[in-house]
């Protein structure tokens, strides 16, 4: 991955670790007062509108919005970002209306997967269960990946080094606060977020408003906003189910359903989430079709710092990782929370362990946090990953969210449903470089399948996964 090197290693070093140790020291001092189980894991159910509001959207947008939006962008075009925005807000939606309904329902419940079990059985609760952990540990590889990344394309630093500080930090003051601590957390880097992305769309306007505009991209890459350009259907359709659906299972958004003090304080929070994080990712997407229309050489994950960073300002270097690590720690407090909440409540189910789960599910979380280090510290591609993860969730998602609002679905049902959309989406799930799958390209010769096909596969792929469960409900 090519480097600018605009800060020095020891600088970009020094600040992300002076960022993380605050973190971890107002998380602690914070969470001190409040103890036990339900604090960590649904924080005493107590939440009031502003920090479920805060939690929620710094929650959601992880590194992974300086990253995957823009590059999206590059080559699916404005439908990308449209796509992209509505999938990353469209769960909160769905949560106004179902998290009210799984609340009346299931008052005491603290997970999704608590819920499936209760409602359905061990087969499909064991299933779901494996999807969400695999999920969420899929987007904390991703997010550890992207900060790790940056900082190393601002100052060369090693990913390595800054995948062990921010996971470190991060579990720090999780394992000791649980929840409370990550939505206290949250409401900090909150404001930091929007600051700081406030300064960024400021200087966009400020040094680059000749370009910043959609007549840039209108004179130099007209087709990113073509209707004719079948891109911005496909993929806007694909990055709005896949995103959609996955932030359906993610734990975290449950927690905070379950933390929220009432329903009507629920439902504001979601409102208010639901309109702040669409125009957020939508500009971030927007930064990626100009970095392409001015510069068609450029890595399209390095779309949006190609394009703030283009002066190769000192400054701007430490705004965007103050703001890349801001976002990354908000979002893998979360993850670890909310797979440890998952471990605790539903973990008992399927381990039969003598001792404290609480204590059981901090040893896994520590032995999963390493395995996403590792991984991490590889560079693999973040939209890459966030895809493979997506693809699990889709194949679940309509079956499970539609089953409680009928009775004509049963565990057998939904189980066999999920099982042939995962089946039929893996086989059409594009190779890393997108040019074949298992089944065009492989099994199938690329000339036997039509060209609509082979030269769309994510999208038929998600298409696939998400849609054909429907054709499975009525099978005995």
């Amino acid at each position: 991955m090519e480097t600018t090197n605009i800060l020095n290693q020891t600088s970009a070093i020094l600040l992300a670790l002076i960022l993380s140790i605050i973190f971890v020291t107002i998380g602690i001092y914070y969470s001190k007062k409040y103890k036990g189980l339900n604090n960590y894991l649904v924080a005493n159910r107590d939440i009031g509108t502003f920090s479920l509001t805060t939690s929620l959207v710094s929650s959601a947008l992880g590194a992974w919005i300086l990253f995957g939006p823009a590059s999206a962008a590059t080559w699916g075009g404005i439908g990308a970002i449209i796509g992209y925005s509505l999938g990353a807000a469209f769960p909160l939606f769905i949560l106004f209306f179902l998290g009210e309904k799984l609340r009346k329902l299931f008052p005491r419940a603290k997970t999704l997967i608590e819920v499936i079990r209760i409602k359905f059985g061990k087969k499909l609760f064991k299933l779901v269960l494996f999807l969400s952990i695999f999920y969420m540990l899929i987007f904390l590889i991703a997010e550890v990946t992207a900060v790790s990344l940056l900082i190393n394309y601002i100052s060369g630093t090693s990913l390595w080094i800054t995948a062990l500080i921010v996971i470190l930090s991060s579990l720090i003051y999780t394992l000791y606060g649980g929840l409370r601590a990550s939505i206290f957390t949250d409401n900090i880097q909150f404001v930091i977020f929007i600051i700081l992305l406030l300064l960024s769309f400021s200087y966009l306007i400020s040094f680059n408003s000749e370009q910043f505009n959609f007549n840039t991209i209108k004179s130099n890459k007209p087709m990113l906003l073509s209707s004719d350009y079948l891109p911005n259907f496909t993929s806007g359709l694909t990055f709005f189910i896949a995103v959609a659906a996955t932030n359906l299972f993610h734990q975290g958004n449950w927690q905070r359903v379950y933390a929220a003090r009432n329903n009507n304080v629920l439902k504001r929070s979601l409102f208010f989430s639901f309109l702040i994080i669409i125009p957020i990712v939508f500009f971030m997407g927007f930064c990626g079709l100009v970095a392409v229309s001015t510069n068609s050489d450029i890595t399209p994950d390095l779309a949006f710092f190609n394009l703030l960073l283009k002066e190769e300002a000192i400054m701007m270097s430490i705004i965007i990782l103050i703001l890349a690590i801001s976002l990354t720690v908000s979002s893998i407090d979360t993850l670890i929370n909310a797979i440890s909440s998952l471990i605790v409540v539903d973990g008992n189910k399927i381990i039969n362990f003598k001792g404290d789960y609480l204590i059981l599910s901090k040893q896994i979380i520590i032995f999963l946090s390493l395995l996403a280090f590792l991984v991490s510290s590889m560079g693999f591609s973040i939209l890459y990953l966030f895809l493979l993860a997506d693809l699990f969730c889709c194949a679940a998602v309509l079956s499970i969210f539609y089953s409680f609002y009928t009775k004509s679905l049963n565990e057998k049902n939904v189980l066999a449903s999920i099982v042939i959309g995962l089946i039929g989406g893996l086989l059409l799930f594009p190779s890393p470089d997108f040019s074949k799958s298992i089944l065009v390209g492989i099994i199938l010769p690329i000339d036997f399948v039509p060209a609509f096909i082979s030269q769309s596969l994510l999208f038929c792929s998600f298409i696939v996964a998400t849609f054909l469960p429907i054709f499975t409900w009525k099978l005995k």
